[in-house]
């Protein structure tokens, strides 16, 4: 008899019940086996991409210091990695419901009877509460639900990361660009104010009109304005910066130019198949969803049968502390119920088709960010193929147009053209050389967006999200 509770005990292990969830099967990704090739695409030699770290592809050492400030500090990541760690506690939440919860109490009473003296009682009992039995493995599946669920809010935390490094890398190269920008319209109203003042000194001579003059200060007046725009906008890429670092920076760390931001930031290497693009952390997040979705039609298949539960109670009881642990003390009980429904309108039967047509949904949506993954290396590969033939355009025609300003202004200045000739030429120097810078630091922002679309880096966040 003193086998028995124990026994009662052991009798949820022995009942382990089985698993109604469909197996999970991934699909094959629907996309093709390679990525596009012809003359907007690089020829591709590589046979596997390996995976990258931020310090591979941001190498100035004044990046990655900030991009280490931002990983520490970040509050978006930081609520990522709150989410990732209240996702683990409620897989520990719903597996404790597997287990038997075990409870013990104690009382103890004395009763005074005059001249006939008193007596007192003690009790201590221990027992097994409210205890369901998962034949069906009703609980299992809700509880491997949860687990996937956990594990996508995980991979959920490194697309924050990944995200994270990939938009402070191109505000940092959005900085370097617009310093330039800055220089170009302070070199612009430095020829600007020259132009005024010779054009003044021509018409006190009686050589130039009056209209040479307003033009050249209509020049001037629009390098002025967007010296001032300019300001404005370093002062709001310092403000980005400072966001997604998470707090003060040291302007030291900053790029003075867009060609020492495009220095520090080196391109990824491609020529993978699309296969890499699983381990994306989209796709990842994507497919533990669908993972988890499948454990839930499990959980909702099992409910369309009978729960089991089952109650136990072993302990000591007595009327009197002195006989408190006699032989006939120790008493054990033990009970159990079946409970299922026998007519709910089809409730039940209908929580496995919400289940299903879930899972159905999970499945698209994990087909469907492998097919995004794919659009978006493509697209950074196709502008990665053309940028260099861009940038050696864009370079050729500042210099032309450099050329072309300096031989009109000499013209202008011997008499040969107009003024508006040299006014024209003025406007298309300005124009290019803003050209340029945008499509230089367009190279690498195409670069920064490869490193985010293949995924690079997304599985060095999970050690982070674990602390």
């Amino acid at each position: 008899m003193r086998r028995a509770p124990l026994a009662l005990a052991a009798l949820p292990l022995l009942l382990a019940g089985c698993s109604l969830a469909p197996q999970t099967v991934l699909p094959t990704p629907p996309v093709p086996q390679s990525w596009p090739v012809g003359d907007a695409y690089l020829a591709q030699s590589e046979a596997a991409l390996p995976i990258l770290s931020y310090t591979q592809i941001f190498t100035d050492p004044r990046l990655q210091t900030l991009v280490e400030q931002a990983l520490a500090a970040n509050r978006d990541l930081r609520t990522a990695y709150a989410n990732v760690a209240a996702a683990r506690a409620q897989v520990r939440v719903t597996r404790a419901a597997q287990f038997p919860a075990i409870g013990a109490s104690a009382g103890a009473g004395y009763a005074d009877r005059g001249a006939g003296g008193g007596s007192g009682d003690f009790a201590v009992q221990g027992g097994i509460t409210g205890f369901e039995l998962d034949l069906f493995g009703r609980l299992a599946n809700a509880t491997e639900a949860d687990r996937n669920r956990a594990l996508a809010t995980e991979a959920a935390s490194r697309t924050v990361r990944l995200a994270l490094i990939a938009d402070l890398a191109g505000a940092w190269a959005t900085y370097g660009a617009d310093r330039d920008l800055l220089a170009i319209a302070e070199d612009t109203a430095a020829n600007a104010r020259e132009a005024v003042r010779l054009t003044r000194a021509r018409l006190d001579g009686g050589i130039a009109p009056r209209t040479d003059l307003r033009q050249a200060e209509q020049i001037l007046a629009t390098a002025e304005d967007s010296i001032a725009q300019q300001k404005t906008a370093l002062a709001q890429d310092e403000n980005a910066i400072r966001l997604l670092v998470g707090g003060n920076v040291d302007r030291a760390l900053l790029p003075a130019t867009l060609a020492e931001a495009s220095a520090g930031i080196a391109a990824p290497p491609a020529g993978v198949r699309s296969e890499i693009l699983l381990r994306r952390p989209d796709v990842i997040e994507a497919e533990y969803r669908l993972r988890a979705a499948n454990a839930d039609i499990g959980a909702a298949r099992a409910r369309l049968f009978p729960a089991i539960s089952l109650t136990g109670l072993v302990g000591f009881a007595s009327d009197a502390l002195s006989g408190l642990f006699d032989g006939g003390a120790f008493n054990w009980s033990a009970g159990a119920d079946a409970s299922a429904s026998i007519f709910d309108f089809g409730g039940r039967r209908a929580g496995v088709a919400v289940s299903e047509a879930q899972r159905d949904a999970a499945l698209s949506s994990y087909e469907g960010a492998i097919q995004t993954a794919f659009r978006d290396v493509a697209d950074a590969l196709a502008v990665q193929g053309t940028i260099a033939e861009r940038v050696r355009a864009a370079t050729a025609n500042s210099e032309a147009t450099a050329d072309t300003a300096a031989l009109t202004e000499a013209r202008y200045r011997g008499g040969v053209d107009s003024f508006l000739s040299s006014l024209d030429a003025q406007r298309s120097l300005y124009s290019a050389r803003r050209s340029e810078t945008a499509t230089r630091l367009l190279l690498a922002q195409t670069r920064i967006a490869l490193f985010r679309a293949l995924g690079g880096d997304s599985g060095a966040g999970s050690d982070t999200a674990a602390r």
